[in-house]
């Protein structure tokens, strides 16, 4: 079937309609303020016995469907409109419903602790718990780590205004910001997102003016988010050290499900192979005529040859390629577009980046992004195509059987990105477009081994700094330029000393250390693409098995299971660089 005139602004009236003064949406409002107080006294009048568990358990998945698929929403409208103060508002209104919620389940999770383990497994066994027995086991065992419920409940309100409010401030900040350039004789005014698309302009001159400008408008409210990150930082700092925490990585590897060692397997084994890469850098340079690339060459194409698709030849090169490796994804992709479940559309307002998210209430999801038809929107637009699947084939389980953590989200996404970009490469019109797409997939590895590697190191090393008190906005770009330096090898000349201002990950407050669980899922998606190109279409079938079962244990435990492989070593990360590296080796290969 063939995909013409799709619309690029996305459908949003299946979850509420009428925007930010929705009053389905007012009214759902006003119901899960009211359920959340409900579930609070609950949770404080809640004894333990296989009826009393059975009904609450019940009445906290409907709930976390219904805050979930509102909280999505909102986050649709902001995103689609920065400026959208009536979202704003309510915004801060879910974040205090979340607090109450949270108090909830903590006070709860408490409980479930105290219950004696042969009383809690007993009720466990029940068939009706299969699929989230893991999550409330999780919960039950967390609660280990922290403080009493009235502290943990303390910390939840407090966080409301002193916590999340930096991250919704730091949002509208960045939403207001104008980068003025001057393109083709004529001044104009970019939004964050459309300077970053910029950035991957053909012409030198346009890409450095661009990044001054860019970088001149963070440096001018670099002082607002110094404050901003210092105050994140602290506030997870000093609950830390109320836990006895030792480590800032404590409670990014819980939500990711793995292990110190795991992660630990997977730098130290891109560390041991940067080398292929680092020849990539320097024979873009070579090509791109510098002696090295600065940090604006970086995404720089190398000629016009990858040339442009419109939004529907993108819709239907995804849907067509999706086939031969995953043609459920496809058929579920071709949904998505017909149903305008995309926000694509290329104009100002609207927030930077791409996003999937969902209306578990609705079973479905929500893709956002700005096309303007690059192969980086094409691989963009398939990344998130990949998590929407991956939402779309946990529809039918228990709402906590769905709660699967980022680092196997970013895996479905990342597996459905490599089927597109091989199949742009195996479909390449020419050498000169082979090498342009053969570029772009080793920009994509370099931005997983060494852009996010530097995120890494510089927040490791800034949240250790921070337990001293706050950073100088000098200091976090020295820091910044320190990682970059460190995870590129020394191979630029020019860094970007304010990228930890002008990265959105550094100010989400929802998850910790928004970086690692890339380059994690950009692996984990090597090695199984690597088994789906040799079984072909019939692999699916194993895939989605993976898949539904990334709700329901340890990412270790996952990875035995499905693949057979012990990911606490780096044998298994290093096949999937190599993997990477093929492509660098061929890119080399051709620009001789």
């Amino acid at each position: 079937m063939l995909l013409q005139g799709l619309k690029q602004t996305w459908n949003l009236d299946t979850a509420f309609k009428g925007g930010s003064s929705s009053p389905e949406l007012l009214e759902k409002m006003e119901w899960l303020q009211q359920t959340a107080v409900e579930i609070e006294k609950n949770a404080d009048d809640f004894e333990f016995s296989a009826e009393s568990f059975q009904a609450l358990t019940d009445e906290l998945q409907n709930f976390s469907a219904e805050l979930s698929t509102a909280g999505a929403f909102i986050g649709c409208l902001i995103a689609q409109n920065v400026q959208d103060k009536e979202a704003i508002a309510l915004r801060g209104k879910l974040e205090a419903v979340y607090a109450v919620f949270s108090n909830a389940v903590s006070a709860l999770s408490i409980k479930w602790m105290e219950t004696a383990d042969e009383e809690w497994n007993a009720v466990l066994e029940d068939g009706r718990y299969e699929h989230i027995a893991f999550y409330l086991n999780e919960k039950r065992n967390n609660a280990k780590e922290k403080l009493s419920a009235g502290k943990e409940a303390l910390i939840n309100d407090l966080a409301v205004d002193g916590y999340h409010a930096w991250s919704t401030l730091y949002d509208q900040v960045v939403g207001k910001m104008e980068i003025p350039v001057t393109y083709e004789g004529k001044e104009e005014k970019l939004s964050v997102g459309q300077a970053e698309n910029r950035l991957g302009h053909g012409d030198r001159n346009v890409r450095r003016e661009t990044f001054e400008s860019y970088t001149k408008a963070w440096e001018q409210d670099a002082d607002f988010c110094a404050s901003a990150l210092n105050h994140i930082a602290g506030f997870r700092n000093s609950v830390y050290k109320h836990r006895e925490w030792e480590s800032v990585l404590k409670e990014p590897l819980a939500i990711n499900r793995m292990q110190q060692e795991t992660l630990d397997a997977m730098w130290d084994a891109i560390q041991s192979q940067k080398d292929i890469f680092v020849s990539y850098l320097q024979r873009k340079a070579e090509i791109l005529g510098v002696d090295k690339l600065a940090w604006y060459d970086i995404d720089a194409p190398l000629s016009e040859a990858n040339s442009k698709m419109d939004y529907d030849e993108a819709a239907n090169f995804i849907v067509e390629n999706f086939k031969s490796v995953a043609p459920e994804m496809s058929l579920f992709s071709e949904k998505a577009f017909i149903e305008s479940w995309i926000e694509a559309e290329d104009r100002p307002g609207k927030r930077p980046g791409g996003f999937c998210t969902g209306f578990p209430t609705k079973k479905e999801t929500r893709i956002f992004m700005t096309f303007s038809g690059t192969p980086s929107n094409v691989s963009t637009l398939a990344h998130e195509l990949g998590h929407s699947f991956h939402s779309d084939v946990l529809k039918d389980l228990p709402y906590f059987g769905t709660k699967y953590a980022m680092n196997v989200a970013e895996t479905a996404s990342t597996f459905a990105e490599l089927i597109v970009s091989d199949a742009a490469v195996d479909n390449a019109k020419s050498q000169e477009e082979k090498v342009a797409l053969l570029e772009d997939k080793a920009q994509r590895a370099v931005a997983f081994f060494m852009n996010i590697h530097a995120r890494f190191l510089f927040e490791t090393r800034m949240y250790e700094e921070r337990k001293s008190g706050q950073l100088s906005t000098a200091r976090l770009c020295e820091l910044m330029e320190e990682a970059q330096k460190e995870a590129y090898c020394g191979e630029l000349s020019e860094y970007h000393p304010y990228f930890w201002a002008s990265k959105l990950h550094f100010y989400i407050t929802d998850v910790p250390f928004y970086n690692f669980p890339y380059t994690f899922g950009f692996l984990f998606s090597a090695g199984i693409y690597a088994v789906a190109k040799q079984e072909g279409p019939s692999f699916e079938e194993k895939y989605i098995k993976l898949l539904r079962d990334t709700g329901k244990m340890q990412v270790e435990e996952l990875a035995q299971k499905h693949l057979g492989v012990d990911i606490t070593k780096q044998d298994f990360w290093l096949k999937g660089i190599k993997l990477a590296a093929q492509d660098v080796e061929q890119f080399l290969e051709l620009t001789k």
